[in-house]
């Protein structure tokens, strides 16, 4: 390992080597994040058709939470069959018929890094990541000379993409 003589030489050594570690979280979250934006849509997902008993009589809410399905509306009709969107309940036996479009297994597990919330098993994992790219962002101060002209363009390019960063947060 090359030798810390100062602040700068220590912020360079660091952020090479915490920028090899970091290097495959990062292409992790990348695609997952690319994935993300398209969540909307059926973009790389298939169709998975369920079948399931549950209890009768359940109301709309209660149906969507046992099923993890949002805005399960059942549609006006008479009967014991009552369907909504994805699929149909049978309110006197409890089967439930549905289907989701889903993401492939690894996919679906890499997009739970971006969900999840403090009590998530991915939760330390996040918060490391998080401070690993502050560093970064702190460390790249130190790349160059803070009297050179690299630097202040650099300052420069920083200081607007904090402020659009900004623009983009607030004004939208």
């Amino acid at each position: 390992m090359a030798q810390i003589k100062d602040t700068k030489s220590f912020m360079r050594i660091t952020h090479r080597y915490l920028g090899y570690f970091a290097a495959g979280i990062m292409a992790v979250y990348a695609l997952s994040g690319v994935l993300l934006i398209y969540r909307d849509t059926n973009f790389l997902k298939k169709e998975n058709k369920t079948e399931i008993v549950l209890k009768p009589n359940m109301t709309e809410k209660e149906l969507a939470k046992e099923i993890k399905m949002r805005n399960v509306e059942f549609e006006p009709g008479e009967g014991d069959l009552k369907t909504f969107k994805d699929g149909t309940y049978n309110v006197k036996t409890g089967e439930a018929k549905y289907s989701k479009m889903e993401l492939p297994f690894v996919l679906e597990k890499f997009n739970q890094l971006h969900k999840s919330t403090s009590k998530h098993r991915y939760a330390s994992l996040n918060t490391v990541f998080g401070l690993v790219l502050f560093f970064f962002v702190i460390s790249s101060f130190w790349m160059f000379n803070f009297k050179s002209k690299a630097f202040r363009r650099g300052m420069i390019y920083a200081g607007v993409g904090f402020i659009l960063a900004l623009i983009m947060v607030f004004f939208q």
